[in-house]
Formats: structure tokens, sequence, C-alpha cells
């Protein structure tokens, strides 16, 4: 049903392959359009939206390191660091 077919990138101009099996998902998604972009174009774009994340300095609660963590601690709430924190899932 579906084939293969070669698009140009509308950002660098360059042909890519829209797979059958990507059609294939566009149709059961109920997507319309084609992609109009290769795929690291579509990457580049997507992360160029994404800022730059925010992250605080706190005291590992269990190590007594540094833990950097992507919200601002509180002082009511123990921080761990990325080990402590993996050891304790792992628990």
């Amino acid at each position: 049903m579906f084939e293969d077919k070669t698009l140009v990138c509308k950002d660098c101009g360059s042909e890519f392959v829209f797979t059958a099996g990507e059609q294939e998902f566009y149709s059961a998604k109920g997507f319309e359009n084609e992609p109009q972009r290769c795929k690291d174009c579509r990457n580049s774009r997507k992360n160029s939206s994404k800022g730059e994340r925010e992250m605080f300095i706190a005291t590992c609660a269990s190590c007594g390191g540094e833990a950097k963590v992507p919200f601002k601690p509180r002082e009511d709430r123990p921080v761990y660091c990325s080990e402590c924190f993996a050891k304790m899932k792992e628990d």
C-alpha cells in the first residue's frame, strides 16, 4: 500500500526518504501532510526551542557532597546527589 518516497528538506535542501513505515504511522495518526524537513533538521529545530535548564547547587543529605538539581531546594526537604539518589532507587 505504501512505498518509500524521496522528499527534499525545506531547510537544508537535502533529499531524505519518507519510508513506507513512516507513511503508515502518519496515516494511523491522522496526519495529512508529509514531513518537510529531514531528520537532522527536525532534531535541530526541536532542540533549538528548548532553553538551557537552570541548575541549583545543594548539599547531598546522604553523603554531604555537592548535588546539582533542576529545582530550587527547600530547607524542609532532603536533596540527594545523583549517585545517592540512584542507590536509593535500587533499594
